[in-house]
């Protein structure tokens, strides 16, 4: 009786062949969500310090950078966050909305976080600690805020500008879960002077 070497069924390859791909497939789909994940931003901590005439908002974030907002960071387009303080009740109610840019120059290898004024900026050699330099911002407020009474609350929510992107990124801003960047509203009694 000779002795005959089985070959694998062509249709078992076939399906191996067909689940390894789509098990390919399912990774680098996987891989694709995780990017499109949405980062995290909370406001850590507020106060409000006033010198004379003159208030600084002294400010904690916690932020954490979607895959899409990190690689445009790196390709130097800047990301920036509008910070919406206010305090008082309707009649008397004071409004801010400061601007932080973060930003990544490529020939210095720098990447540079920009508060309010042009003048206030701070540099840094990897994007983690400029991320984690957001837990530790102080921003100029306008005076109205430094003759606030103590305890009043003093409101803050900090979100991602989605008009400052170049145009191309525009639209997904508004779309995509991954540019959807906000806190929620956070909300602290001024301190007595």
């Amino acid at each position: 009786m000779p002795c005959s070497k089985r070959t694998p069924d062509r249709r078992l390859l076939r399906a191996c062949a067909w689940l390894l791909v789509a098990s390919c497939a399912l990774l680098a789909g996987c891989g694709l969500l995780l990017q499109q994940e949405p980062g995290s931003l909370g406001v850590r901590s507020a106060q409000l310090l006033a010198f004379g005439s003159s208030a600084q908002l002294e400010l904690g974030l916690d932020c954490r950078l979607s895959g899409p907002m990190q690689d445009a960071l790196d390709h130097g387009i800047p990301v920036t966050f509008v910070i919406d303080v206010r305090a008082g009740s309707w009649g008397s109610a004071v409004r801010a909305t400061p601007r932080i840019e973060l930003r990544y120059f490529p020939l210095s290898r720098r990447y540079q976080l920009r508060s309010g004024k042009a003048d206030d900026v701070r540099s840094f050699s990897t994007q983690a600690w400029l991320v984690a330099a957001l837990g530790s911002l102080r921003i100029t407020l306008p005076a109205t805020f430094a003759h606030l009474p103590a305890g009043t609350k003093l409101r803050v929510r900090a979100a991602i500008d989605p008009a400052a992107l170049p145009g191309a990124l525009r639209l997904p801003a508004l779309f995509e879960p991954a540019w959807q960047l906000a806190s929620a509203d956070s909300s602290w009694p001024v301190a007595a002077r």
